[in-house]
């Protein structure tokens, strides 16, 4: 493994790249260098951060590791959900304060989710919540009936209306970034909650603190954030109803060992003339058309 501090040393001459830190914008800082390059593989779905201009316009093949995370992230998810219903953060606070306290909490099942993404993680996130009885519907680039969200809309306004929660899933494009606003954040009900297990920059950062300080939401789930890594005494830090993870809702115990069995794998029909396995759409910054 090359870090990416000395990727300039290596690229020249390579023709297959695995870029592990997906965060990590060196191939671009290298690209006259990539003399070679006809293959890259990023061991993440997201891929906008390795994503470029000069990349994009090239013929450089840049595929993702679909298939490693979607389930993971989607029991973190459900997680979520039930820790807020369940107001699991109440009970050990009581735990702690050596008090025993009853309370009611809040059913699941019969609840509304609106997923903003539904591509594999997306989708994902759907069947499960479905399998427990919540109300899924998605947003995504086209209106459409689909056999996991019952219907897929595009105004991500009137989907959230009626949530009690809403969930983001969507890649970070030049079209999907700060799409949670401020009016999106004012559409939601004040009991709604929000989940990111997309990227931070899909919400803009600044409208979701107001949201949260002035109870225009109940609260918020982050796996993602912008900035990220958060600064210290940034107000999500404290913010009460806000719960913070640092960008590992996909990483289960065994997933690197499953990224590079998924890159041997498509090393192998590389190196066979096949047809790589998933293989992303370098203009949308995303999997094909079908799946957003």
């Amino acid at each position: 493994m090359i870090p990416s501090s000395r990727l300039g040393e290596a690229i020249a001459g390579t023709d297959v790249l695995f870029v592990y830190d997906f965060s990590s914008p060196a191939l671009a800082s290298v690209w006259s260098d990539a003399d070679a390059l006809r293959w890259v593989q990023v061991a993440a779905i997201g891929v906008d951060a390795v994503l470029f201009d000069a990349l994009i316009d090239s013929d450089v093949v840049v595929t993702n590791s679909r298939g490693i995370f979607e389930e993971p992230i989607a029991e973190y998810v459900l997680g979520q959900i039930l820790a807020f219903a369940k107001d699991f953060r109440r009970t050990w606070d009581a735990q702690g304060a050596q008090r025993w306290q009853h309370f009611d909490t809040e059913p699941i099942a019969g609840s509304s989710v609106t997923v903003v993404g539904p591509g594999p993680v997306g989708r994902a996130v759907a069947r499960l919540l479905r399998a427990v009885g919540m109300s899924v519907r998605g947003v995504g680039r086209s209106p459409r009936d689909d056999p996991d969200f019952g219907a897929i809309t595009t105004d991500v306004v009137s989907a959230v209306a009626d949530a009690d929660y809403v969930v983001l899933a969507a890649p970070l494009t030049p079209q999907t970034r700060h799409m949670v606003d401020a009016a999106v954040l004012a559409a939601m009900r004040p009991t709604a909650r929000l989940i990111n297990v997309g990227r931070g920059e899909l919400v803009d950062t600044d409208a979701l603190v107001s949201a949260l300080r002035d109870g225009a939401i109940a609260g918020a789930a982050l796996d993602v954030v912008d900035p990220e890594p958060l600064p210290p005494n940034h107000p999500l830090w404290s913010a009460p109803t806000v719960r913070l993870t640092p960008h590992n809702s996909g990483d289960i115990k065994g997933w690197r060992n499953a990224l590079q069995q998924q890159f041997i794998a498509n090393f192998q029909r590389y190196v066979a003339g096949q047809p790589l396995h998933n293989v992303i759409d370098k203009g949308h910054g995303h999997a094909p058309s079908g799946t957003g």
